[in-house]
């Protein structure tokens, strides 16, 4: 494995340590402040000054991330989480013995405890005038070739720790994702609402349609699905008298990959009990402009070549952006052979079995979704792609219910809850005929579900946020591998899979 000659002479240079009697990764930490802290404390200091006070001295660490040998003397810089501060280090210092060993032993990518007193070079830069210095962990893996980051997007994915210490841009996309996940908790919880867990591990799939990944409990001697969604457990404690809950979660879906999609993604979802799809489109605008101005960022933000506009949240029918948005006739939307030949001529391919809503959302798909830039609600979907919402009560046909795109993603769905468990029953077996015919994301048949909304759930309103494509709107990523920290990855061939 570390079989590398650069490799092998950093595993030397450790031995070399041990030898004098010096730990490679010692564990006593001596640090009185971060990097940013200690380049804020002094940063009135003159230039060529030093301040040699006795209460100036401070111990530092961080990661080497660049040296520079100037005969008995040396600069070098070294990146804690906060900041990358320079340190200034001689043989006057900490002596012959000590010095020759920084020399032959210290490099890039080791982790240093250093202690000092400010000064400032005579370019101006704030630095620490290092008197001892303590190596806490030698690096044998050598890191990216100089200062310039790790550019190979695909081993930036799999070796996120590189990508973290080569690339320090890359931390703050991810320290923007906490900040995100962090105001959501806080928007709910000032509203009422109670944070809940619910489970991981399935007996049915279901809440979503999509294909689950199946694992396998041993003392119990079943198989369990993974979870795709937690929504009917949600409701399960509406019914229970929990009369709004949310739950940030994990989800895993067995699907494809591409620059929206990860098979393990991270949702918010939440359930509000007397309040149906109209309150959560008005509470949804609520979110957003608590995050933009939590976040400090303007109402417009660019997202790659589009600019957002959160000052132009629009609602629009399913039916009416297929018209006005996606442009196709009346007459070819109304009839669903019409409509199928219409696709098949568009280039898309159809399942025989695809009924007149499932040829709607195709259209959609198409036509509709990628125009939808600027925030927009889309309302009264088809009742049959939509299997747990509630029927509207003039239109049996369509669901009270809204996806939001913005950029051209969906980014939230949401709906007035189904709580009639009859109808809720009689959907499930759709489902399942579905899925009989082929259709490998139709849900199954939850009857404890229907048993538990056979106590009766009060009118409710239910709502799922991408959390992955959420940050990625809000810090212009491309990719959802660029706000995962550890995205899903096909596996490399044994002899690739060691970085040299």
């Amino acid at each position: 494995m570390f079989d590398n000659p650069y490799i092998q002479q950093r595993i030397q240079k450790g031995e070399h340590l041990r030898q004098m009697a010096l730990n490679p990764y010692d564990n006593q930490v001596t640090r009185t402040l971060e990097n940013a802290t200690f380049l804020e404390h002094f940063k009135d200091l003159h230039a060529q000054e030093e301040s040699k006070d006795p209460s100036s001295v401070h111990a530092l660490v961080g990661r080497v991330r660049f040296v520079r040998l100037m005969g008995k003397a040396c600069f070098m810089k070294i990146e804690d989480q906060s900041a990358l501060v320079q340190v200034y280090l001689s043989q006057n210092d900490v002596g012959k013995e000590g010095f020759e060993n920084f020399k032959k032993c210290v490099e890039v990518g080791d982790i240093l405890n250093v202690t000092g007193y400010p000064f400032v070079t005579k370019t101006g830069e704030l630095s620490l005038h290092a008197t001892t210095y303590k190596i806490l962990t030698k690096a044998i893996v050598p890191l990216p070739e100089k200062f310039h980051g790790l550019s190979d997007i695909e081993l930036r994915y799999r070796q996120r720790y590189v990508d973290l210490i080569a690339n320090p841009e890359v931390k703050e996309v991810f320290k923007t994702r906490s900040q995100v996940v962090a105001i959501i908790r806080r928007f709910f919880e000032q509203r009422g609402f109670l944070e809940v867990e619910t489970p991981m591990m399935h007996p049915i799939a279901g809440g979503a349609n999509a294909r689950p990944f199946i694992t396998y409990h041993n003392a119990l001697e079943v198989e369990r699905y993974l979870r795709i969604a937690p929504e009917l457990y949600l409701k399960r404690l509406v019914v229970g008298g929990f009369e709004a809950v949310f739950e940030i979660n994990r989800n895993f879906r067995n699907e494809g990959m591409d620059h929206s999609h990860n098979p393990e993604f991270t949702m918010l979802e939440f359930y509000w009990a007397y309040k149906t799809y109209e309150d959560l489109i008005a509470l949804t605008q609520e979110l957003f402009h608590e995050l933009l101005k939590t976040l400090q960022l303007p109402t417009q933000i660019p997202y790659q070549d589009l600019m957002i506009d959160f000052n132009a949240f629009s609602v629009m029918s399913f039916r009416q952006a297929l018209l006005e948005i996606g442009g196709i006739a009346l007459g070819v939307l109304e009839d669903p052979e019409q409509l199928r030949d219409f696709l098949t001529r568009q280039g898309v391919t159809l399942e025989v079995s695809l009924n007149y809503g499932q040829l709607l959302a195709q259209a959609f798909d198409l036509l509709v979704e990628p125009k939808l830039i600027n925030p927009t609600f889309i309302t009264q979907y088809p009742i049959e792609i939509s299997p747990l919402a509630r029927r509207n009560d003039r239109d049996p046909s369509i669901a009270d219910r809204f996806e939001l795109f913005i950029a051209g993603k969906e980014i939230a769905n949401g709906f007035s809850e189904l709580n009639d468990p009859i109808d809720q029953y009689t959907r499930f077996e759709e489902q399942v005929k579905a899925k009989e015919q082929g259709d490998e994301e139709a849900q199954f048949m939850d009857e404890d579900y229907v048993w538990a909304l056979g106590h009766g759930m009060p009118p409710t309103a239910g709502e799922g946020i991408g959390i992955d494509r959420l940050v990625m709107l809000l810090t212009n990523a491309k990719s959802i591998k660029d706000v995962i920290l550890f995205p899903a990855m096909k596996p490399l061939p044994p002899k690739e899979r060691v970085h040299e």
